[in-house]
């Protein structure tokens, strides 16, 4: 269970920290190549996810990824359901401190 903790933790970090870090400095205006730009980033982030944590957690990445299927489907059991919500959480908390220690002024 702690594999899949830490893969979700990372899986959700690396997308906040490409995703957000090129939205964020292409400005990601009304410009096509901004959005372009922004939307490559977020893609390729979710697939270069999929193949290093896939394997481990399913790569989910997000939480209503994982709570729609589990009370609905019988997707993931509902006892290792926190595991899809937490570690996704700290993970874009995580990213967000850094970016917002990068983005400080110190």
């Amino acid at each position: 269970m702690a594999k899949k903790f830490f893969a979700e933790l990372v899986g959700t970090m690396v997308l906040v920290l490409m995703g957000c870090g090129v939205a964020v400095s292409l400005g990601c205006g009304v410009d096509t190549s901004s959005v372009v730009g922004t939307a490559m980033a977020f893609g390729l982030s979710v697939v270069a996810m999929a193949y290093a944590i896939g394997g481990i957690s399913g790569c989910h990445i997000n939480p209503a990824r994982s709570i729609g299927p589990a009370l609905f489907e019988g997707g993931a059991a509902l006892n290792q359901l926190w595991i899809f919500i937490v570690g996704p959480f700290v993970g874009g908390a995580l990213a967000a401190g850094v970016w917002k220690f990068l983005g400080s002024d110190k």
